[in-house]
């Protein structure tokens, strides 16, 4: 009786330790995988059926003997050992949709891309990626020079309205990280905010305990404003000569007409959310800037339009000469003791989520990222250049095939996972090519699984020299692909601009040309 079950443990370690989850081909494809996963447990359940046969007879021999001796309930220790058996191989296959999501998509996703991709001409790549670093460096000085004066501009009217205080621009982007691409140049910056006393802000993220957020809202945070003191739940309309122009961050213009005659605290706890609305904060700072222009614009000889009223703060700056630069000023709020910023909206996004969430940026941590990789590569590493490449190749691709889910920050966040997975000599210059196959491939298959984490949050492999908050680094990964698993007309539409663009990747490359023109004046 004993031999038999230590059969039967035997047959369930040898499962075990054979399963092929736990061993997977390193050089497989999902799908190669997932063949010969079937086929191997097809031999598992032939050999486990074969065992069970010959133990049963043993069983059915030994019952007799059993049954006198008292001891039937070992009869019936097949039937648990069975069911051992079944829980284990049951575990093993619900945790294998665990172990494939962490586990890291390795260089060789490039298998099934096009015959075009394979052939990408190096001397035109080599004269793509002509250095314009100085010209990048040019653009951003006078650009920053012009946002301080803007912002300086909006303070004035701020401190006399007594409506927001403004911080210090942040820089962020391409144009910061030196891989700017585009044409018109085009500089980001974040510019946080907050309520003058007695308000302040408070953030409520999704990936704090107490959090009830959606799962479709991973990656974003509400915003409340609440008060301290005697003010507590006070609006700051109720206190400030807000002018006809201006709206309040919580009441529409006909709310704020009746704070005079009724009590503010059932006004915002009554009758509306104290939840801070980006639609409303995106009016705000867009009335704000155009009066902020409007006091300093007699300086320069240079018109600014807004480029989009639906995105606060892109603003399109035209010289004389017909030259633009577009610029994104964009209405953050700061998390207390971090350089992590709850934005408005990020700078291509045609979407976002609805009020009142507001998506999380990581943006400065991000630019650290790069900034501590370079440092570890080898001198005139190709891994900016691949970023350049694939951003002119993705804006290139839009115009022809129209917008879609795709954006540049993906092609960003994908380059980032392959720094994080590779050895840093395999970005010297001479493999500019291989390299940028490898992002194109690594897209190609994120998009396939429609799986493309965000690079910082929930990812061990994070350098603690970035300095990223350890709510960050614990959370659970963020799938910035979580859209596109529903909604198949995006995911269609996202996976026929790909197609297209690695088909014309070899043809769009020859009409780059560097990032202004050279030594060109802005004006």
């Amino acid at each position: 009786m004993q031999g038999a079950i230590a059969r039967v443990c035997v047959v369930v370690a040898a499962a075990i330790l054979n399963h092929p989850s736990l061993f997977p081909q390193e050089n497989a494809t999902i799908a190669e995988q997932d063949e010969e996963l079937m086929v191997r447990m097809r031999e598992h359940e032939e050999r486990l059926a074969s065992e069970r046969a010959k133990l049963e007879v043993e069983f059915w021999q030994a019952e007799g003997k059993e049954d006198q001796d008292g001891g039937w309930e070992e009869s019936y220790s097949w039937y648990f050992w069975g069911a051992v058996s079944f829980v284990v191989f049951l575990a093993i296959e619900m945790g294998r949709g665990d172990m494939v999501e962490s586990d890291p998509r390795t260089l060789d996703d490039d298998e099934a891309l096009p015959t075009s991709v394979m052939l990408l001409d190096k001397d035109i790549l080599n004269r793509w990626t002509d250095n314009s670093s100085q010209d990048i460096g040019r653009v951003r000085e006078f650009v920053e020079g012009f946002a301080d004066d803007l912002l300086e501009s909006l303070r004035s009217v701020s401190d006399r309205d007594a409506d927001m205080e403004v911080g210090d621009l942040v820089g962020i982007g391409s144009m910061f990280e030196s891989w700017q691409a585009r044409k018109p140049p085009t500089c980001d910056f974040l510019v946080p905010f907050s309520p003058l006393d007695p308000l302040n802000f408070r953030v409520n993220l999704w990936c704090e305990p107490s959090s009830d957020m959606p799962p479709d809202r991973r990656g974003c945070g509400t915003v409340q404003v609440s008060g301290s003191g005697d003010h507590e739940g006070e609006c700051l309309c109720g206190s400030a000569n807000l002018g006809e122009d201006m709206l309040c961050l919580l009441h529409n213009k006909s709310e704020a007409a009746l704070v005079v005659d009724r009590n503010l605290d059932e006004l915002l706890c009554s009758k509306r959310t104290p939840l801070l609305a980006k639609d409303r904060v995106m009016k705000w700072f867009q009335v704000s800037l155009t009066q902020a222009w409007g006091r300093i614009s007699h300086k320069y000889d240079f018109d600014v339009t807004f480029r989009r009223l639906d995105a606060a703060g892109a603003l399109k700056v035209r010289f004389p000469s017909g030259k633009s630069i577009a610029v994104n000023i964009i209405p953050a709020i700061q998390l207390a003791d971090t350089d992590a910023y709850l934005v408005s909206h990020f700078p291509a996004d045609t979407g976002g989520p609805p009020d009142p969430f507001w998506p999380l940026s990581l943006a400065v941590y991000e630019r650290n990222l790069l900034k501590h990789v370079g440092k570890l590569l080898p001198r005139h590493s190709c891994h900016l250049h691949c970023l350049q490449a694939v951003a002119f190749l993705h804006r290139k691709q839009t115009t022809l095939t129209g917008a879609n889910a795709l954006t540049i920050y993906h092609w960003k966040t994908a380059l980032l996972h392959l720094l994080l997975l590779s050895e840093p000599s395999t970005w010297t210059a001479d493999k500019t090519e291989r390299r940028l196959r490898d992002v194109l491939g690594f897209m190609h298959g994120s998009l396939r699984e429609k799986r493309l984490h965000h690079v910082l949050i929930g990812n061990g492999r994070v350098p603690r020299e970035i300095r990223l908050p350890e709510m960050f680094r614990k959370a659970e990964p963020v799938n910035l692909f979580r859209g596109l698993v529903l909604k198949r007309d995006l995911y269609a539409a996202a996976v026929h601009h790909l197609q297209e663009m690695l088909r014309n990747a070899a043809v769009l490359l020859q009409e780059y040309t560097p990032v202004p023109s050279s030594g060109g004046r802005l004006d």
